[in-house]
């Protein structure tokens, strides 16, 4: 046979297909809408969201995985497109991917793994309720003085209804039949079901037309001066990244949930040849979405070729299918991305967050409520860093000593657990300088020196007994450690058969 249209562990390329076209049909409103945040014509979201879905389905790290605009980009560019027009966003978009390249080619995707287990459900919850509150705007409708309200009356109870029937409809179809994706089936029964029976709901048509050409190569219009660099290198680092975050924890979500691995590195290159691609043709730039990602998977889609058929189908809507695109119901792209809320939450986390620490519950809790109340980036770093000082605080408690006296009448201090810089003080209070004899041997084959601020912690140590009079014996020091003393290098006893050998963080060597 010339083409292989088998399923294996790759991939099944009908299942590919037919999850990239709901993944399609579920990209056009989020497009849009994302646009409209950012404050740019909606075509400008739907060039994003085709090549940036197309570059990183050829060649990002992670198959099956869907990029596109996102909001929490999109929030980040409002205030660059108010202040210095779209054209400073092409170009920010241009800088932004040639950092994720960087980023990439040094190699430092690999830190995504400092990112704990309770930080990953606490982004994953706080998107799944993201995803949610972005889906109420379907059920309000602008008054006659300009506001937003919220539906009323029929109208209300028809979207209600529409939405249920297409949830119901994702929800049941797997269990008759998997051979076509029920997303896809839902979208499309609801549409038949508005359009046949001339319901009153609201349409795709009704947020904007997607009818449009293909993307034009087009040089961001700015002067190439160092005013310019200033303008968009703040917003361009932290779109960068707040994109890479966001795409290399969907990665993570997505190598669990598929018992596969990704890679990092290269999907940093994939999104950042992607946005710098796509900042020269006119688009807003992307990163992965988690909400399409998911639509995806669960629709079977697995290989590259569903992101790749994902990315064509939606130019194909922009060239030629608009009118028909357009007569889709929003209640139905609605009911899709509630079930794609219910999936991506992670509920076993109600039912552990009594059983888990304190510590992880409450970052759990910590990064969910501010991925809501602010964005991504910020969320991930709040929990990182609280997260550290929680290990920092615990493992600071685990230093102590064990005292005795040798055969020679001297005093050993016998050293366990890690000497680094909150451990520092506790390691202090463990000596008695005082009423300790004239001879002192601190022990520190069971312990572990740091970083700098144990080194410094060392040296005062010895300062204080050699001011004191008394003589100290350092024993079981690692070589760096002994380059790294300034006052109390002549105390340490040199074992080269027994000293440990491992490397201390410092800030500076001396």
């Amino acid at each position: 046979m010339l083409f292989n249209i088998k399923c294996n562990e790759r991939g099944c390329p009908k299942n590919d297909i037919l999850s990239g076209l709901t993944v399609a049909l579920a990209l056009v409103p989020e497009a849009v809408a994302f646009a409209f945040v950012a404050g740019v014509e909606p075509l400008v979201g739907l060039y994003a969201a085709f090549m940036v879905g197309l570059i990183t389905a050829v060649i990002g790290g992670r198959p099956g995985m869907i990029s596109g605009a996102t909001g929490a980009l999109a929030v980040v560019m409002v205030s660059l497109v108010a202040e210095h027009g779209v054209e400073y966003l092409f170009a920010a978009v241009v800088l932004m991917g040639l950092i994720q390249i960087s980023v990439g080619l040094l190699r430092l995707g690999k830190f995504i793994r400092m990112v704990p287990h309770p930080v990953m459900l606490g982004f994953v919850n706080g998107l799944a309720i993201v995803i949610f509150l972005a889906q109420l705007n379907s059920f309000k409708i602008e008054n006659p003085a300009g506001e937003m309200a919220w539906l009323q009356g029929q109208s209300l109870w028809l979207m209600l209804g529409l939405v249920l029937l297409t949830m119901a409809i994702i929800h049941f179809l797997p269990k008759l039949t998997r051979a076509i994706p029920s997303s896809l089936v839902a979208i499309v029964s609801v549409s038949v079901l508005v359009i046949v029976l001339g319901l009153d709901s609201r349409t795709v048509g009704d947020m904007a037309s997607i009818a449009g050409g293909l993307p034009e190569f087009h040089i961001p219009m700015v002067p190439f001066s160092l005013e310019t660099l200033q303008i968009i290198l703040p917003y361009s680092i932290v779109l960068a990244v707040i994109g890479l975050i966001e795409s290399l924890l969907t990665l993570s979500l997505i190598d669990e949930i598929t018992e596969t691995r990704g890679q990092g590195n290269r999907e940093c290159i994939g999104q950042g040849v992607a946005n710098s691609v796509t900042g020269v043709f006119g688009g807003m730039g992307g990163c992965a979405m988690i909400g399409q990602s998911m639509i995806n998977i669960n629709s079977g889609g697995r290989g590259r070729l569903s992101g790749l058929s994902a990315a064509l189908f939606l130019l194909m809507f922009i060239l030629f299918t608009s009118d028909l695109i357009e007569v889709i119901p929003l209640a139905a792209l609605t009911g899709v991305m509630f079930m794609v809320v219910i999936g991506t939450f992670e509920w076993s986390s109600l039912r552990i967050i009594r059983k888990i620490p304190a510590s992880d519950a409450f970052v759990l809790v910590l990064v969910s409520a501010v991925t809501v109340a602010t964005d991504l980036a910020v969320a991930v770093v709040v929990g990182v860093i609280v997260s550290a000082l929680v290990f920092a605080w615990e493992h600071a408690k685990h230093i102590n000593v064990k005292e005795f006296m040798d055969h020679n009448g001297s005093k050993v201090y016998e050293l366990h657990g890690p000497l680094f810089f909150a451990s520092v003080r506790n390691f202090q209070d463990l000596f008695e300088c005082k009423s300790d004899p004239d001879d002192v041997i601190i022990e520190f084959q069971h312990s572990r020196v740091m970083d700098h601020s144990a080194i410094e912690a060392i040296d005062t140590l010895a300062e204080r007994y050699l001011n004191a009079g008394k003589t100290l014996h350092l024993r079981h020091l690692s070589p760096e450690c002994r380059r790294l003393l300034q006052k109390a290098g002549d105390l340490v006893e040199v074992n080269v058969l027994e000293d440990p050998r491992y490397h201390v963080a410092v800030d500076k060597l001396a």
